[in-house]
């Protein structure tokens, strides 16, 4: 599990990528070696874009902050190229949102 300070770290690194590209985290939460996040984007916003910045610009950004880190991860690499997205609707959003907020209790 990501330590808290590394958390909190990433959560304002992704918090401030967002804001600046148009879309906003509405739930993140960490797990043992992924994090999730609930993100209201309009469809003007590229998923693919989206992730690919949030993930190149939170690697640079906690590296700088964490010189240590790298040396802590499986090939040097903060992220694994690979991810996964649904979309969710009004009814099911609350649903998703617990969902994120429980995986530390698991």
């Amino acid at each position: 599990m990501l330590t808290e300070q590394l958390e909190k770290r990433l959560k304002v690194i992704l918090d401030e990528y967002a804001g600046e590209h148009g879309f906003v985290i509405k739930e993140f939460n960490t797990d043992l070696d992924h994090v999730h996040l609930l993100v209201s984007a309009s469809p003007q916003n590229y998923i693919p874009d989206m992730l690919k910045g949030m993930k190149g610009v939170s690697a640079r950004e906690m590296f700088k902050s964490f010189p240590r880190l790298k040396d802590k991860l499986y090939g040097g690499h903060l992220w694994n190229p690979s991810y996964f997205v649904a979309t969710v609707s009004d009814q099911t959003e609350m649903q998703v949102q617990e969902y994120i907020r429980s995986q530390k209790e698991k």
